[in-house]
């Protein structure tokens, strides 16, 4: 699934600039991605706290063969950008219901280090569809290199088969997700993840068209990109295991940090070296980021509603995701790529505030739901 969904990005940028689409389209498929998502990770989240999560995981499998499978009819804007929602509302759903399995399934010593595998495969999914792609595109054109990324979903329906079947957690008792947030304190958190994403989601909706117009070709492109997976399989891993020995919060605040660097250092990036450094940076980031917050989400909630909060931050993603491609389409045909890396820098900036603001609100020692 990370695999067709990795490749899939490049080739949409290039088809979309192929029909002579502006940045602010090119970069609406990105928000659009991102509604999808929002609304996405919550649904199915939610709803695998009361279902058989494998049939779940399943049947979304399912309709991402589909929905992909309508771009090898090279269809036009209109409709590139209307199914950009639904992949991403199915896709959304298939990370969040993974992360929720694995994270209900551990203990709290063992959570960081868990969620970093399946994350970690994930990453190596993205990594491998990003080069896969921008070769494919080379090779066979665009109805084709969708056709790739549309058959691959059906190689993880059957693996499915390979899970043990397992029931839904039923919970004990109705909590509200705004009421668990906040009494978990990780109100803090979810907002400057959304700031965060805001970032990360603008500064790289533009970014093929930026090689694009440094003269990087499209197989370069998807090998350069795919330098960020690459580095969080191995992070994402390392990462984990320092979550489970040194706290989660180190972990995820040096993601932050990060995550405001990486438009910086792209504002340096004028060749095929500098990009790979803001990729990289990009790897560290989300690693550091994504398996101590997850972590920290599944010590702090209660596990009968572990589908439904790891849902609602991977839409937390999904609401900075919407608005963060449109002011980067905004902002680039006025100020340029280097002034909307500045941008989204200040964004990402904002993120870490809000995290050490928090922190210091939250001295005292918050409550842990009982992970039994």
């Amino acid at each position: 699934m990370a695999t067709s969904i990795g490749g899939l990005g490049l080739v949409v940028q290039l088809y979309m600039k192929s029909l002579g689409a502006s940045t602010f389209l090119i970069g609406l498929v990105a928000t659009f991605n991102s509604v999808g998502l929002l609304f996405g990770a919550w649904l199915w989240g939610t709803v695998s706290d009361y279902v058989k999560r494998r049939r779940l995981l399943a049947l979304l499998a399912l309709g991402l063969v589909g929905l992909i499978g309508v771009l090898t009819l090279l269809p036009s804007t209109g409709v590139v950008l209307g199914t950009a929602v639904l992949r991403f509302l199915v896709f959304s759903g298939f990370a969040a219901v993974a992360i929720a399995i694995v994270s209900t399934a551990s203990r709290v010593e063992r959570r960081g280090k868990n969620l970093s595998y399946i994350s970690s495969a994930r990453a190596f999914g993205f990594a491998i569809g990003n080069v896969a792609a921008g070769v494919a595109l080379e090779l066979l054109g665009f109805r084709y290199a969708f056709a790739v990324c549309a058959a691959l979903p059906i190689l993880a329906f059957a693996l499915l088969g390979l899970l043990p079947s397992e029931n839904p957690v039923q919970p004990r008792e109705k909590l509200r997700a705004w009421r668990a947030i906040f009494t978990a304190g990780v109100a803090d958190l979810y907002v400057a993840t959304m700031l965060r994403q805001m970032a990360i989601f603008g500064t790289f909706s533009l970014l093929y068209v930026y090689m694009d117009s440094i003269g990087i070709a499209p197989g370069v492109m998807g090998a350069i990109s795919a330098t960020n997976t690459a580095t969080q399989v191995l992070a994402l891993l390392l990462f984990g295991w320092l979550a489970d020995r040194i706290g989660r919060r180190p972990i995820f605040m040096l993601g932050f940090a990060l995550s405001a660097a990486t438009p910086l250092v792209l504002v340096f990036a004028a060749n095929v070296y500098g990009m790979i450094a803001g990729y990289v940076t990009l790897g560290l980031s989300f690693s550091s980021m994504y398996v101590g917050a997850t972590a920290h989400i599944g010590d702090r909630v209660p596990q009968e509603r572990h589908g439904q909060m790891i849902g609602l931050y991977e839409s937390s993603r999904g609401l900075g995701g919407l608005f963060g491609p449109l002011i980067a389409g905004a902002t680039v045909p006025v100020i340029g790529f280097d002034g909307m890396f500045l941008v989204m820098a200040g964004i990402a900036a904002l993120g870490l505030l809000v995290m050490l603001v928090g922190r210091i609100a939250h001295r005292r020692p918050g409550y842990t739901f009982s992970s039994r």
